[in-house]
């Protein structure tokens, strides 16, 4: 499968390095970022093949997929162009800096009949799937309890950088940026949540225009009780965790080890090797994942059928985000509407 790879920035180097891994199912087929200096500059690390324009791209018969790597604010246009160019379209999370925006994106690509799917490669961790198989295949019982907490860091010269934290470029600031990955994984396993009520704040640790704290409690679909406590001022940054308490067992999963103890008296670990990018590094964390969500990608538009992550369900970790900031700004509870951004 020929793919065209969009944005060269920090987020995508686990992407090229997992497309290396991948050549014998998806080649590269060119490279596109508006910096013309980085863009050969990527290209010629990873020996991938550079494009001169995004057009030249889309109208490329040997490209039937693109990767977008770009800042949320770039999207719509590129979205739009590769779609309509008939390209299927694998995307960085968030799928937009709006709800409804990310909704527009969602049906753009689902009225040109292209793959749409988005970036969580949480999910694609061996901890998390071997979590997800206990709670669907029922040997927890139901989950009761749920706490999620990213007690990442991040310095100001992270947020220096024009834009960042920005709702201009980024949509917002912790929630949108860092702790989407922990709620998108949360969601996934746990189900989807009824009401929140939250706290969100900007510390005096960061100059930035969004928060980098949300703290607030949630209730599930499913009648659990849950707990959130998001920030990028918790220096000096640890991994993100999440808990989930059910009928014959609890739960922890945290920086690639997931821990289970029976009500019975029993305790078993899995573990895998791997960081999360809580501290002051961001990319501090291994490739495995993008390759398993690449992979599956590929997959999925060969066989005709949906990605692992497909972008309307992703809508779901947007409007959980939309009402936990509305929640604080209207220091109240807020309930999801799952058919709206609102």
């Amino acid at each position: 499968m020929g793919i065209g790879v969009v944005g060269t920035g920090m987020a995508a180097t686990p992407h090229a390095r997992a497309l290396q891994d991948l050549a014998d199912i998806a080649v590269v087929r060119g490279v596109y970022s508006r910096n013309s200096e980085r863009r050969e500059a990527f290209a010629s690390q990873f020996g991938f093949p550079a494009a001169g324009s995004v057009d030249a791209m889309a109208d490329d018969p040997d490209i039937d997929a693109v990767l977008l790597i770009t800042p949320p604010n770039q999207r719509q246009e590129l979205v739009s162009r590769f779609a309509r160019a008939g390209k299927h379209i694998l995307m960085e999370k968030p799928v937009e800096r709006t709800t409804d925006a990310a909704q527009q994106l969602v049906e753009t690509c689902e009225r040109c009949g292209v793959k749409l799917g988005i970036v969580f490669q949480n999910r694609f961790r061996q901890t998390s799937q071997a979590l997800r198989q206990l709670v669907d295949g029922g040997t927890m019982g139901a989950i009761r309890l749920v706490q999620v907490e990213v007690p990442w860091w991040r310095d100001q010269s992270y947020y220096d950088e024009p834009g960042r934290g920005s709702y201009e470029r980024d949509g917002g600031g912790v929630l949108i940026s860092q702790a989407i990955h922990a709620l998108d994984l949360m969601l996934s396993i746990a189900g989807p949540v009824a009401q929140v009520q939250a706290v969100a704040a900007t510390t005096p640790f960061h100059r930035m225009e969004s928060e980098d704290f949300v703290s607030g409690g949630m209730r599930f679909e499913s009648g659990a009780s849950g707990s959130l406590m998001a920030t990028t001022a918790a220096y000096p940054g640890a991994s993100e965790s999440m808990t989930l308490g059910s009928e014959n067992a609890s739960a922890h999963l945290q920086s690639g080890t997931l821990r289970i103890d029976w009500r019975d008296g029993r305790s078993e670990t899995i573990s895998e090797t791997a960081g999360t990018g809580g501290g002051a590094d961001p990319m501090a964390f291994p490739h495995d994942w993008h390759r398993s969500l690449i992979s599956d990608f590929v997959s999925a538009v060969r066989d005709g059928r949906e990605p692992a992550i497909p972008g309307r369900e992703a809508l779901g970790v947007h409007r959980l985000i939309d009402a936990l900031l509305a929640s604080s700004k209207q220091q109240r509870a807020v309930t999801i509407n799952k058919n709206s951004s609102n």
